[in-house]
């Protein structure tokens, strides 16, 4: 079953199945999340949640018991205020002067995947449990996977709490939709009193 799963997934194989044998996946959940118009902050840490076992009882911080994360649709991850352009990955290759910048805008046209694994994995503490997770975390561009043998649970994301707009926001708010309208007003008078201007014309 395994093999004619992971022969109908069009992907890399050996990257989608590589350390699946170092995990112990008795008694382990297979939770499935699709990052479709998902906040990626906000699904990192519902992931980096799941990974470490919080969600059960049985939780202690020096055993691994979380369950396997399949990430699916992660090219079509959402981001809010100007993160796109404004957030940047840096590395050093370890020569001088070489430190290496890409935003996130470049990062999403290169590979979409590290972009949740690196928000994951920058939420998890730095231990040796740490490796151990990371293998549990499973990403696809796409919503294909060679997982399909396997027992899949969606894992259903909370609702998003909305904040009430703060009075001065809202106030603000009002005064630009008000200046909008008047805009459009002086832009139809303008419109048509050069009409009546061009009638008036023709008629003399």
């Amino acid at each position: 079953m395994a093999s004619q799963a992971a022969s109908s997934f069009n992907g890399n194989v050996k990257k989608a199945l590589a350390g699946l044998r170092r995990i112990n996946l008795d008694g382990l959940r297979w939770r499935v999340f699709d990052a479709k118009d998902q906040v990626l902050g906000r699904l990192a840490s519902q992931i980096s949640t799941v990974i470490q076992g919080k969600d059960k009882p049985t939780y202690a911080p020096n055993r691994d018991d979380g369950d396997m994360c399949i990430v699916l649709n992660a090219k079509d991850i959402s981001v809010t205020g100007r993160k796109l352009t404004n957030k940047f990955y840096r590395w050093h290759t370890g020569y001088v002067g070489h430190l290496k910048e890409r935003s996130l805008k470049d990062q999403m046209a290169k590979d979409p995947t590290e972009v949740i694994r690196k928000a994951v994995l920058r939420m998890l503490p730095r231990n040796k449990l740490r490796d151990d997770r990371d293998r549990k975390l499973r990403i696809f561009a796409d919503s294909e996977h060679p997982f399909g043998d396997r027992p899949l649970e969606p894992y259903t994301m909370p609702p998003r709490r909305v904040r009430e707009m703060r009075p001065r926001a809202r106030r603000a708010m009002i005064r630009a939709q008000k200046k909008e309208e008047l805009q459009k007003q002086t832009a139809n008078e303008t419109v048509k009193g050069k009409r009546r201007v061009v009638k008036e014309e023709v008629k003399a």
